[in-house]
């Protein structure tokens, strides 16, 4: 049950598998160094899982070795890729580009809180118009330390110039709800993002979970009335 007290603000997404559907790009360049360095493709729905912990443990789910000379040429093949093809097939998740209008239109700000660095979330943001949309935009180098670290978290409010009471972040993994509910934010779990096979959102401790981003435009409209 939403507090009645709950003055909302500003709505934070995480960035890969909650705002941005960009499972399509980085599986194909995964495959594409993964093949380069003589090691066999892996299929989308094995990998994606893993997504939104990183390209190092996208790699090292993808193969059977311990050679960390090999996972590093293959780590810096893969991202070398990634650059030069941010948005190639990367999209909006369906109804998202409603949430945000939605968003806009409520008087609302958003922003986007993320562990991609900011090598990739830039051309990415603005390959999808969002960096002058954004009240505020946190990589995961942006601030010394990352999610689930309150730091960027609190960087994002005072660039959003907002209160953490008055905001929502919403992820598809346990370290987002964890960086919500370390700042004093409420906080929603993306399902429909890159959830991995043994996660259990229901006890991640958000405050609701959200199937699809109609149902996350349903919950804003919702707790602004």
């Amino acid at each position: 049950m939403m507090n009645p007290e709950f003055n909302l603000s500003c709505v934070l997404f995480d960035l890969d598998g909650t705002l941005v559907d960009t499972a399509p790009d980085l599986i194909a360049c995964l495959n594409k160094a993964l093949t380069t360095h003589g090691f066999n493709p892996i299929s989308s729905d094995a990998i994606k899982p893993f997504i939104s912990y990183g390209a190092a443990v996208m790699i090292t789910k993808s193969i059977d070795t311990t050679d960390q000379a090999i996972h590093s040429q293959i780590l810096e093949s893969m991202l070398a890729l990634y650059q030069d093809n941010i948005a190639e097939h990367s999209q909006f998740f369906p109804g998202m580009q409603k949430t945000l209008a939605t968003i806009e239109s409520l008087g609302l700000k958003w922003g986007i809180v993320t562990n991609k660095r900011e090598r990739f979330t830039t051309p990415l943001v603005e390959a999808f118009n969002l960096k002058q949309r954004a009240s505020c935009i946190i990589s995961g180098d942006t601030t010394a330390n990352s999610k689930p670290h309150p730091e960027p978290m609190l960087t994002a409010c005072t660039l959003a110039n907002v209160k953490p009471e008055e905001c929502v972040y919403i992820g598809d993994a346990l370290h987002d709800i964890e960086a919500g509910k370390n700042s004093k934010m409420k906080t929603l779990a993306a399902t429909y993002g890159y959830i991995k096979p043994d996660d259990d959102p229901d006890t991640w401790g958000a405050d609701a979970l959200i199937d699809s981003p109609e149902q996350l435009t349903l919950w804003i409209t919702a707790t602004c009335h």
